[in-house]
């Protein structure tokens, strides 16, 4: 369980590990520069990026931690309910050779709108820019994948000790409806789960019948035949 302050325990029960929040792992060299003088000034014995894209600076005694939280800022992550944990993104357009689509301006929105709302488990999101999927779409709660002819939405995914595949929603979508799908699949979500059910609990307990009859089928952009067959 958490620390009060968001806080993590870690193995030797005497100290504690905080995440910074970097929205799709883009980080400043000011933000380099604080995360680095935090750490120097505190003693923290490891700072580890973590495979959402974020660092975690790890050792801290407890004694430490309001101040640790004080000097990192607006980079400081309190994880005290179930929540966004991160949005994963890749280089999408602007540099990479491959992206078709805008992963990290995608990925932004979603931080934006969703980080501080809760849910009856933790979320993660994983937008890649193209079919190579750097941004592990399918293994995250809800992933986009960028195609040329749009965006590919898949929900219900897990890298856990139970891995799931994440289940193809639509394809083929503008930006526009791929994040209006991604509003009505998490608000579903919210109305029908059980507290602590991850996403990929969640689809294994309902099933995608259920879904595509109260929710798939009812979205103009979902063509009747696709939302039918899943």
């Amino acid at each position: 369980m958490a620390h009060h302050t968001g806080a993590i325990p870690q193995k030797d029960v005497k100290t504690f590990a905080i995440v910074t929040r970097v929205p799709g792992g883009r980080v400043s060299p000011e933000d380099l520069e604080r995360i680095a003088s935090v750490a120097r000034n505190h003693k923290v014995p490891m700072v580890k990026l973590t495979s959402g894209q974020r660092f975690m600076l790890i050792g801290i005694p407890e004694k430490d931690l309001s101040a640790v939280y004080q000097d990192l800022g607006h980079l400081a992550e309190k994880e005290t309910a179930p929540c966004v944990k991160y949005v994963q993104s890749c280089l999408g357009t602007e540099t990479c050779r491959y992206g078709v689509q805008d992963s990290l301006a995608v990925g932004a929105v979603l931080e934006e709108k969703y980080r501080i709302m809760p849910f009856p488990a933790k979320i993660k999101f994983g937008v890649s820019g193209c079919q190579r999927c750097c941004g592990e779409s399918w293994i995250r709660d809800i992933g986009l994948i960028g195609t040329p002819k749009g965006w590919t939405v898949v929900f219900g995914g897990n890298s856990g000790r139970r891995p799931s595949p994440a289940a193809l929603i639509a394809e083929n979508l503008s930006t526009g409806d791929a994040l209006d799908l991604v509003s009505r699949l998490l608000e579903y979500y919210r109305k029908n789960a059980n507290p602590k059910e991850r996403t990929a609990r969640f689809l294994e307990r309902t099933g995608m019948d259920r879904m595509r009859s109260e929710l798939l089928t009812l979205l103009p952009y979902i063509p009747i035949e696709a939302a039918k067959q899943g």
